[in-house]
C-alpha cells in the first residue's frame, strides 16, 4: 500500500471531512423532508375525502331525486279517456310509460280506458279500440290519475258535449293528477279545471287557446307545465315527456330513467324545457 504524503493526506482529510459534512446535511434534510412529506400525504388524502363526500348526495344541498319524497303506498288506478279521433300519439305514448311503472316500483299504475260508451272507438289514424268503461253507464273504479289525451274536435264539438265536460269535472276534480296532451287542455279549460292555473297546449293552437280562454295564463315553448296536480303538455312526440315527469316524481328517478331506457328513451328531466309553478 502506498504511503501517503503530507500534502496528500490533508488533501484527503478535506474531502473526508467534506463528505461527512454533505452526508450529515442530507441527513438533516432527510429529518426534515420526511415529515413534510408524510404531512402533504395527510393533506392530500384528507382533501381527496372531503371532495369526495361533497360530491355525495346524500350531504349535497341539491335536491337529491334518485327517490321519491312520498312514493305512494298503493298502486294507483289511472284513466285515459278516449273519444272518437282521439290521437294515437297522446294516447300511446303515456299509456306506455304509465303503465311500465308495474315492472319498476312495487306500486306502479293500473292503466285503463273510459269512454262515453263501450262501442268500439275509432282513434283519428284509423285504429280500433274497445274501451274498458263508460263513464255514462259502468260503475267506475276510484280514479286516481285522470288523462286526457286530445281528440279532432276538442277545440269545438267535444266542448258542447255536457255529459263529457260533466265526467271531465267531476272526475278530474276528485283525482290527484290530471294530465292533458295536445288540445285536452281545452277540456280541462272548458271543465273549469284550469281556474287560476298556469298551462299550455299544443303550439300552433295557442293564439286559438287563449282568444277562447282570455283569463287564463299560458305558456309556450316549452314541453309541459305543472300546476298543482294539473299537467298540462303540448303533445305529439313531446307525449312521453309528462309521463316520464309524473312517473319520476311518484316513484323517483331511478324508476322513470328505467322505464325511458325500456322504451330507447334516454330521460334526464334537465334537459326537459318545462314549467313548475309553486
Amino acid at each position: 500500500m502506498k504511503k501517503m504524503q503530507g500534502g496528500e493526506f490533508r488533501s484527503f482529510q478535506r474531502h473526508t471531512i467534506y463528505e461527512i459534512s454533505t452526508v450529515r446535511q442530507i441527513s438533516i434534510k432527510l429529518k426534515i423532508f420526511f415529515p413534510i412529506l408524510k404531512m402533504k400525504k395527510i393533506i392530500i388524502i384528507a382533501f381527496v375525502w372531503a371532495l369526495a363526500t361533497s360530491c355525495n348526495p346524500g350531504t349535497s344541498e341539491l335536491h337529491d331525486t334518485t327517490a321519491p319524497v312520498n312514493p305512494p303506498s298503493e298502486v294507483l288506478n289511472v284513466a285515459f279517456l278516449i273519444v272518437e279521433g282521439v290521437y294515437n300519439s297522446e294516447l300511446v305514448a303515456p299509456m306506455d310509460i304509465l303503465h311500465h311503472t308495474v315492472f319498476h316500483t312495487e306500486k306502479g299504475m293500473e292503466v285503463f280506458t273510459v269512454a262515453p260508451t263501450k262501442d268500439w272507438i275509432t282513434t283519428f289514424e284509423g285504429l280500433k279500440i274497445l274501451p274498458d268503461y263508460s263513464y255514462l253507464s259502468d260503475s267506475l273504479p276510484k280514479i286516481d290519475v285522470l288523462v286526457v289525451p286530445s281528440a279532432e274536435h276538442s277545440m269545438d264539438s267535444d266542448l258542447e258535449n255536457r255529459e263529457l265536460i260533466h265526467f271531465v269535472k267531476t272526475t278530474g276534480g276528485a283525482a290527484q293528477f290530471v294530465m292533458s296532451l295536445c288540445d285536452g287542455a281545452f277540456v280541462l279549460a272548458k271543465a273549469g279545471l284550469l281556474e287560476g292555473k298556469e298551462s299550455t297546449t299544443f303550439p300552433s293552437d295557442i293564439p286559438r287557446y287563449r282568444e277562447t280562454f282570455p283569463h287564463l295564463v299560458v305558456h309556450q315553448g316549452v314541453s309541459f307545465v305543472h300546476d298543482g296536480k294539473l299537467i298540462t303538455s303540448v303533445g305529439g312526440a313531446k307525449s312521453y315527456d309528462p309521463a316520464l315527469y309524473l312517473a319520476e316524481m311518484l316513484y323517483g328517478k331511478k324508476a322513470a330513467e328505467g322505464i325511458g331506457r325500456g322504451l330507447v328513451i334516454d330521460w334526464s328531466l334537465s334537459q326537459i324545457p318545462h314549467i313548475k309553478v309553486d
